[in-house]
């Protein structure tokens, strides 16, 4: 068992421990499950290499009992006043205005990549999954692909999305392997059975997979991911291990042309290099392009000085005084305010007003249903994009 990536250390390896389950309790949970165990510690003599016995003890915990966990474990705590505060949201504006209010509290620090960030934000409250009766299993979970010139704050979007999102993990495509984000099949030094050790995406199930220089990634290794991203499961058969997984998270990529930067004279295929089937499964794909433009670039230079000048409130030693009584009475004013102001944005949410909107809605006990008239224009305009590709040398349209 492995401490809680959200829990670990900063710049530690998580630490471990071997729990020993018997008679109900084995099978009680698979890898990339959360529990929370009660049982004893012992102390056990190691084995060596021949017939004695060490005088080395390793540890294990026998558990007496075995509890599933949510997956939301860093899950905000909402009050009275915050639930009041996030129904009157709707109420005062409209859809359009809340959610660009939406996206411009996303990422603040941010200058531009409105649309990005309004699709980050329906990304993290996800869609509807669905179960049907036959069996079979339609994902709510969005995928999404940044692919754009170097220096456009495409890993910071994604350190943002780490930041909101309630269970994020993060990996980078050179850092990472097949079995790595999947599962992997390991050999137990002690007793020398196989075992099954959960990979990055099944730890990071109902939650949210950041992949930074996605195109670094070997193909042989971008192979294990196309299933995750569809069915939504980690399928293992090798090393008399027969398991299948659960793996429902959204994955946000972002990746390098293949040319460095964006070539113009060549379409998106050609400047992309991924597969079709991997990107049929990506729901949304944003081409982000760094243009010489002066207006803009006077606009994302000013911002970038505007928060290099503005003093920042969090390291003030009057706010860290005013923080630590807070703290030693109980009280955290400053992590329950709905409004934060941001220079030239104005007022936006706070960060932790804008976790706890989207838990609110991501738990929604309702379920939105497609109206006939949605229906009908979804089909038409999926109809008409597939006749513009024919017609025309665009990007390829699937039905997922």
């Amino acid at each position: 068992m492995q401490e809680m990536p959200e829990n670990s250390p900063a710049g530690q390896l998580p630490r471990s421990v071997d729990v020993i389950l018997e008679d109900d309790l084995v099978d009680a949970c698979k890898p990339g499950d959360r529990v929370s165990v009660v049982g004893i510690y012992k102390a056990i003599p190691a084995k060596s290499m021949g017939s004695g016995i060490t005088g080395v003890f390793r540890t294990v915990l026998v558990a007496l009992s075995v509890y599933q966990l949510s997956k939301e474990v860093a899950a905000p705590a909402l009050n009275h006043e915050d639930i009041q505060n996030i129904n009157e949201l709707p109420r005062r504006m409209n859809p359009d205005g809340l959610l660009e209010l939406l996206g411009r509290s996303f990422a603040p620090s941010i200058c531009g990549h409105e649309e990005i960030k309004k699709a980050l934000v329906l990304l993290l409250f996800g869609g509807t999954e669905k179960n049907l009766l036959n069996g079979t299993h339609i994902r709510g979970d969005i995928n999404c692909l940044m692919v754009g010139d170097p220096s456009v704050a495409k890993s910071q979007l994604l350190r943002c999305v780490m930041g909101v999102a309630a269970y994020a993990v993060s990996t980078t495509g050179r850092g990472s392997s097949g079995v790595g984000l999947t599962a992997a099949v390991t050999t137990d030094q002690e007793s020398g059975e196989r075992k099954l050790e959960a990979g990055a995406m099944v730890l990071a199930d109902r939650g949210v997979v950041c992949i930074d220089e996605f195109d670094k990634m070997n193909d042989s290794d971008r192979v294990a991911i196309h299933e995750v991203m569809e069915q939504q499961t980690v399928t293992i058969a090798k090393g008399g291990i027969h398991a299948s997984l659960n793996a429902r998270c959204s994955v946000v990529a972002a990746a390098n042309p293949i040319y460095g930067s964006y070539d113009h004279s060549h379409g998106i295929t050609r400047n992309i290099n991924l597969p079709d089937s991997l990107l049929s499964r990506f729901d949304m794909l944003f081409i982000v392009l760094d243009r010489s433009d002066s207006k803009v670039d006077r606009a994302i230079s000013s911002h970038v000085l505007d928060m290099h000048s503005r003093e920042n409130p969090s390291l003030s030693t009057k706010l860290m005084l005013q923080r630590d009584v807070t703290l030693a009475q109980g009280k955290n004013e400053l992590e329950s305010s709905m409004y934060m102001s941001h220079g030239a944005l104005g007022e936006v949410l706070s960060k932790r007003f804008l976790q706890k909107y989207i838990y609110y809605a991501k738990h929604r006990p309702w379920e939105p249903a497609l109206t006939p008239g949605a229906e009908n224009f979804i089909a038409e305009q999926y109809s008409r994009w597939r006749v513009d590709k024919v017609t025309s040398q665009s990007s390829e349209f699937y039905s997922r």
